[in-house]
């Protein structure tokens, strides 16, 4: 039995998987969803870089090996606990819609006059401005050890001299073949075939793969800096590309384009400090879906375990309040520095109460269509240094290689975070000139102590399911007591829409689940599709334990595991 991706056709494998080892460590751990980028990070640090550095290059890396998920093309958000401040900054890097939209006919009234109701998802329209690197640019300059050439190297010699294929890169890219034929202009669609397909044929596993024109990109930016994506040549030779495919961003859009430093935003889930990052990340909705839960009295310990939550009330309230949580996403999640998002009165105490009591502890409730098109393909990873530093970075091209448009000439493949603007006049989310469309990614950080170091450090990868993946750990470990390796391990379920802009009652879950589990929740009015063991529409979700403070303290230590879901391995020194 296979199960599939809807959105990119990749299928997973219904297979006897083993579980991933908790590593722990003393000095150093690297989370990711790939193990050649875990151990790419585990150099630097092992070399004396920093947090921030070990992150870099295992992003840096995870942009080559796998690039159905993220890529210098797309967006980031970032999470650092600064050790020697501490304090906890937010960075955002996600990119913006170009400025002459208007000029060139595709502001959102040009597009709902052309007979659109929502944004392409493929293609050169849906493409903003890529974010990620100038984040890098901006976190290296502030908490960077190691010079660029250091960070960057694992990521230029595998691109350069080849990785290994693997079997999710090569069902991703056949995949992702047949989608850019079958919706992008065969000369745009020609770039992603050059690159990703080169032999025009699948790449046989354990076949080496070479991206010559990536890994000259990745030395430009070794040498002359990670700004230089930005400017000059590069910025020159991508506008080009990108107008050639159809897109209006041109070089004043990527000179134009900075990352933000911002406040992360929390809440307390039964004395834990939960912790994000602000819109437009939807860092929120995983703070009010568990504000909503808190309202709610958890099982015992004793019902959490290997085997999920062995109480289907339990899921069925989760359930409940990620619909809620979705509904409120959808009528206030934007960029917040055009269309401002009440995150006090989403987070409000009287406010949640109220919801809460909207749900209806033995049946299933029937949402409002979903304003938000559905979508993923994303990486989270997370390190923790020696000094006690701490990153939680998620990255993203989005929809599985995202919007199909490849430079040849510069290796770049361009995410279509734009697809998630709307089209709705007056919407806070309306697509403009400058704004950034509301975002899934969502990074997180849990804290036992007030003013101390970060408990746990964590996030997954998964559309818009991650609200709800986030929200089941917190749950498992504050609740259940449970290790992170159980808690990222043990079946999960999330709710969506069964079909484009319908109400979210579709509950994918794991058959793992405890006998009767799944049952007892059909019974209660759930419509619900058993996926594959372990299968990645499940998300990946990764996470590093600082142990009694972690290597910043005396005596502390660190933990670290990674999604089985996922190619990935965590590693620790």
């Amino acid at each position: 039995m296979r199960s599939g991706d809807p959105l990119t056709g990749a299928r997973t494998d219904e297979r006897a998987w083993v579980p991933v080892p908790l590593a722990r460590g003393t000095r150093g751990a690297v989370v990711a969803p790939h193990h050649l980028a875990t151990v790419a990070g585990l150099g630097i640090l092992r070399a004396g870089g920093s947090a921030v550095d070990a992150a870099i290059a295992t992003n840096a890396v995870l942009a080559v090996v796998m690039p159905e998920a993220c890529g210098i093309g797309g967006d980031a958000f970032w999470l650092v606990w600064d050790a020697a401040a501490g304090s906890q900054v937010a960075l955002n890097g996600s990119g913006r819609a170009p400025a002459g939209l208007r000029a060139a006919g595709a502001d959102s009234g040009a597009l709902r006059d052309a007979g659109l109701t929502s944004l392409p998802r493929r293609g050169a329209l849906s493409i903003t401005v890529p974010g990620a690197v100038r984040s890098w640019a901006r976190a290296h300059d502030r908490w960077g050890r190691l010079d660029r050439s250091t960070v960057l190297a694992p990521a230029i010699e595998l691109a350069g001299g080849g990785f290994a294929a693997w079997d999710g890169f090569i069902e991703s890219v056949e995949a992702a073949a047949a989608i850019v034929d079958q919706s992008l202009d065969p000369a745009v669609g020609r770039g992603f075939h050059q690159v990703f397909r080169a032999a025009a044929r699948p790449w046989r596993a354990g076949e080496p793969v070479r991206l010559p024109a990536l890994a000259a990109t990745l030395e430009t930016l070794a040498r002359n800096g990670f700004d230089a994506l930005y400017a000059g040549d590069l910025a020159e030779r991508q506008a080009r590309a990108l107008g050639s495919a159809g897109s209006p961003i041109r070089t004043d859009d990527f000179a134009a384009q900075d990352a933000t430093w911002e406040t992360p935003i929390g809440t307390s889930y039964r004395g834990v400090r939960v912790t994000t990052h602000p819109p437009n990340s939807s860092g929120v909705v995983a703070l009010q879906l568990l504000r909503i839960l808190e309202r709610f009295d958890p099982p015992t310990p004793d019902i959490f375990g290997a085997a999920g939550v062995e109480d289907a009330r339990w899921i069925h309230l989760g359930i409940e309040a990620a619909k809620l949580a979705m509904a409120d996403r959808d009528r206030h999640l934007a960029d917040p520095a055009v269309a401002p998002v009440p995150i006090e009165a989403l987070l409000d105490d009287a406010y949640v109460a109220a919801l809460a009591g909207r749900i209806n502890p033995d049946r299933a409730s029937r949402p409002a269509d979903a304003a938000t098109p559905p979508g993923g393909g994303t990486i989270h990873l997370a390190v923790v240094d020696a000094w006690g530093n701490a990153v939680s970075l998620i990255q993203s091209n989005y929809l599985g290689f995202g919007s199909g448009v490849v430079d040849p000439a510069t290796g770049v493949h361009y995410h279509n975070r734009g697809m998630s603007f709307s089209l709705r006049p007056g919407h806070p989310n309306e697509l403009a000139p400058g704004k950034r469309p509301l975002h899934t990614l969502l990074p997180g950080m849990l804290f036992r102590d007030e003013g101390g170091p970060p408990w746990i450090v964590v996030g997954s990868m998964g559309g818009h399911a991650q609200p709800q993946i986030h929200a089941q750990f917190v749950s498992a470990v504050v609740d259940g007591g449970l290790d992170i390796r159980t808690a990222v391990a043990a079946p999960r379920w999330f709710v969506e829409p069964p079909d484009e802009f319908e109400p979210p009652v579709h509950v994918r879950a794991e058959p793992r689940h405890a006998p009767g589990v799944l049952e007892a929740l059909e019974g209660m009015g759930h419509p619900l599709e058993r996926v594959a063991p372990f299968d990645s529409l499940l998300g990946h979700e990764h996470a590093i334990e600082l142990v009694d403070g972690g290597p910043g303290t005396t005596g502390g230590s660190l933990a670290a595991t990674t999604d089985p879901r996922s190619a990935g391995l965590p590693a620790t020194w």
